[in-house]
């Protein structure tokens, strides 16, 4: 066994969750950085470790990397015109800050079209906010919490939305 499948293997024995690679990134490196940047050799490493690659994470629309600078993108940078349906690689990560920010922009019913779309992540989504919401409470930063907060106290109506959406189809979602 390689010290790179050893470490993969410990991370996903100490892991509460079962998020995806990307999300599992995306998470200890907001736990250690917020929204900062870092350096490009940490976030290799811990890509590794979490059997993903900075560049993968980038490619899911996540990530800024650029010139040895890293840094996980705001609900607010991520782009108006995704289509979920369209997304080839869709981290749990992704989903819930895209239903943030169309929360945001459209509220529960917009929201709610989104998780018609994600269905499958939506039970990790949840638990992610959750966990976002703690992790930010903790470190006082009460914006991002506020966010998180505002996802979890409207689910149970975002979910409803996502029961009365119509079914979407490839190439008709957000166009």
């Amino acid at each position: 066994m390689t010290v790179q499948t050893a470490l993969r293997l410990i991370n996903r024995f100490l892991a509460e969750d079962d998020f995806d690679n990307d999300t599992q990134f995306c998470l200890h490196w907001f736990e250690q950085h917020g929204w900062k940047e870092g350096r490009f050799g940490e976030a290799d490493t811990l890509a590794r470790a979490k059997g993903t690659s900075v560049d993968g994470v980038k490619r899911s629309g996540v990530l800024f990397a650029d010139g040895g600078i890293v840094r996980l993108l705001k609900w607010a940078e991520y782009p108006s015109d995704w289509d979920p349906l369209g997304d080839e690689r869709l981290p749990v990560w992704e989903a819930l800050h895209h239903l943030i920010r169309i929360f945001k922009a459209e509220g529960e019913s917009g929201a709610g079209e989104v998780l018609a779309a994600v269905a499958a992540k939506a039970e990790a989504t949840r638990q992610l906010a959750y966990r976002l919401y703690t992790l930010c409470e903790r470190a006082g930063w009460a914006e991002d919490a506020r966010a998180y907060n505002e996802i979890i106290t409207s689910w149970s109506a975002i979910e409803s939305a996502a029961e009365a959406a119509p079914k979407a189809h490839q190439g008709d979602l957000f166009g």
